[in-house]
């Protein structure tokens, strides 16, 4: 009885894992606030899905939680690529609300932002340490890349071992510089582009059917 129970069971586990690998693979968009990733996420799933993934801002942190689309097929070459989007909110070293302030925001209001965006960083890690299996990491082309939190972020990465292609967003912006972010991460992949505009929008789905595929 024994016997037929594990046998029963080393089916199961094979028949979860079989069905498994058939799951859209869970995309996160990484990188520091205003980079874009909101905007880069909703043109994805506006283009394959119509629908948005969530508010877009030029305040930073506008994104304090993470926002999923599920099922977002991405047809290349005859073929469809099967993702699930997770936006994530901006990774940074330090949120002071007194930076939401030159925004216009009342004073109870930055700080009650202040406070999420940090419970957002923490968030971010921890779908990056634990839920995702890619990492599309968003630059903005015009700011420069030699960050500690650009170090960081794509060093963890590189540890968990997760395909990533580097997105030089915003191109274009009149000082946008795609080769200094090349010269940054050599090892990956770095796409041009600009989330807002749609450009170089094909090379974009491109590439995620290739590495994400």
């Amino acid at each position: 009885m024994g016997l037929l129970t594990e046998l029963r069971d080393s089916i199961s586990r094979a028949a979860s894992t079989l069905f498994a690998a058939d799951d859209p693979k869970r995309i996160g968009i990484y990188g520091p606030p205003n980079a874009g990733k909101t905007t880069l996420a909703n043109r994805i799933a506006r283009d394959w899905t119509g629908e948005a993934v969530g508010p877009e801002s030029h305040i930073p942190h506008e994104t304090r939680r993470a926002h999923r689309k599920e099922n977002v097929e991405i047809e290349r070459d005859g073929g469809t690529v099967e993702i699930d989007i997770v936006d994530t909110p901006g990774v940074t070293t330090k949120v002071d609300y007194t930076d939401f302030l030159e925004h216009d925001m009342e004073e109870d209001a930055a700080v009650e932002r202040s406070r999420e965006a940090t419970e957002g960083v923490a968030e971010a890690m921890h779908w990056l340490r634990e839920d995702v299996d890619g990492v599309i990491y968003v630059l903005d082309a015009t700011e420069d890349p030699f960050t500690q939190v650009n170090t960081m972020l794509v060093g963890i990465i590189e540890s968990q071992d997760l395909p990533v292609l580097i997105f030089a967003n915003k191109i274009d912006l009149e000082h946008a510089n795609v080769g200094r972010i090349r010269n940054a991460f050599p090892q990956h992949e770095t796409v041009p582009l600009s989330a807002l505009e749609g450009d170089n929008m094909d090379e974009v789905y491109d590439q995620i059917a290739e590495y994400f595929g």
